[in-house]
């Protein structure tokens, strides 16, 4: 009896990788798991709020989700701990979707602060450096529309159930602990509210954010909420577009400068992939247009970050090539094929999956540069198999249609209507 595993690997089973444990995915998962063990870096859980200092730090979890929706996992990965700053990436894409790029931009800048996540850091027009860091996502909390507190940590609730694709809890003992020792952020909303980022009380900012970090997910929620800035807004395991495009391009990018604190340029050098933190454990990674990680470890380096969740990530990096910044040694290209059909002469030249600019360019490149193609020839660009067109790429196939010059005849053969 065959079995087919992406259909095992269903959105119907929430947890499919636990059902699969020997998958090879789940396997090669593991053997990262037990190798970071192995290697055993140094680090300590999270003291400074109380309920967080009872946490098991022998627990070890890691998950991925594609964005075609495939999930796997291995070790703690189904275990909850509360989402902690994993929250504020995804509280900032609410905000920009809400109340767009330009007006969030005015009360958040989107520098790297080169500070510890909770220190006092403002720009010189009494902005907070960037959403990620404590400062900065309270006033991004405060941003959701709402007549007060409550109502806007629902709205952020609902939203980052969205993102998860399933109904977020709140851990109440953890949110009472946070409250009552959050000091240090209540001076920080306080400062905010002097240079006037904050606009909000500081109750009805700081409430919901306390609440926010108190949601309780595990390392696979993480994982899909991964994916769904990867695949560009889209969930890929509820198929509900949750933001833009653009939204999710500016979230990824601030990740990528400043999600990992003052770690964030080595972060990116050694590792490569859009992240952020939280002091409960966790870490979410998402490489776009492939995958969104959730790494669960509660001991922190002395920057705030899993200290095994680092060394995960980075085995990964390397190991399955996630780096954003690499490139395969052999081009990927968009053109499937070229073929000439010998009694007319004409050219058709196939494209597959996404075409931007450069599969454009070569595509033209090879129209011109081929000994096949000569004045008065036909061509044909078959768009059968290609998925979707970049802005620029429908522009210049549209002017190749019109004219290419050198007398070579373009048709564009467009089944879908990807053209427009």
């Amino acid at each position: 009896m065959s079995i087919d595993l992406d259909a095992l690997l269903t959105d119907d089973d929430p947890a499919p990788s636990t059902a699969l444990a020997g998958h090879p995915v789940n396997a090669a998962l593991a053997r990262v798991l037990d190798d970071v063990r192995r290697s055993d870096p140094p680090g300590a859980v999270a003291d400074y709020i109380p309920q967080l200092a009872h946490v098991d730090p022998d627990r070890f979890g890691i998950a991925t989700v594609s964005v075609a929706g495939h999930s796997y996992g291995a070790g703690d990965h189904r275990t909850p701990f509360t989402i902690q700053s994993i929250s504020k990436p995804f509280v900032y894409a609410l905000a920009l979707q809400t109340l767009g790029i330009e007006a969030v931009g005015e009360r958040i800048g989107v520098e790297p602060s080169g500070e510890a996540f909770n220190g006092i850091s403002f720009d010189a027009q009494g902005r907070p450096e960037n959403p990620l860091i404590n400062a900065g996502a309270i006033v991004c909390t405060s941003l959701i529309p709402a007549a007060d507190g409550a109502e806007r940590f629902a709205a952020i609730r609902a939203g980052l159930s969205r993102f998860a694709g399933r109904e977020l809890e709140l851990d109440d003992a953890v949110y009472l602990s946070e409250a009552a020792t959050g000091f240090r952020n209540l001076a920080l909303a306080a400062l905010a509210r002097s240079t006037d980022a904050l606009r909000t009380t500081v109750e009805d900012a700081l409430d919901p954010y306390f609440r926010q970090c108190s949601l309780l997910v595990d390392a696979h929620d993480v994982a899909v909420m991964g994916a769904t800035l990867a695949s560009g807004g889209v969930n890929p395991v509820t198929g509900e577009r949750v933001i833009s495009e653009p939204v999710a391009r500016q979230v990824l990018s601030v990740m990528a400068g400043c999600g990992m604190y003052d770690r964030s340029g080595a972060w990116l050098c050694t590792v490569g992939i859009p992240a952020k933190s939280g002091v409960g454990g966790g870490i979410v990674a998402a490489s776009p247009g492939e995958y969104g990680i959730g790494v669960f470890s509660p001991p922190l380096d002395d920057a705030g970050n899993s200290s095994r969740g680092v060394a995960a990530l980075q085995q990964l990096s390397d190991e399955f090539g996630l780096h954003m910044l690499s490139r395969p040694l052999t081009a990927v290209t968009a053109l499937a094929g070229i073929d000439v059909d010998p009694a007319s002469g004409r050219v058709t030249l196939r494209l597959r999956g996404e075409v931007d600019f450069v599969a454009t360019e070569q595509l033209v490149h090879e129209i011109l540069s081929t000994g096949q193609v000569r004045i008065g020839t036909a061509v044909t660009v078959d768009l059968t198999n290609a998925t979707r067109l970049a802005p620029v790429a429908r522009y210049l196939l549209t002017q190749m249609q019109h004219d290419l010059g050198y007398g070579v005849r373009v048709e564009i053969l467009d089944p879908s209507g990807l053209l427009g």
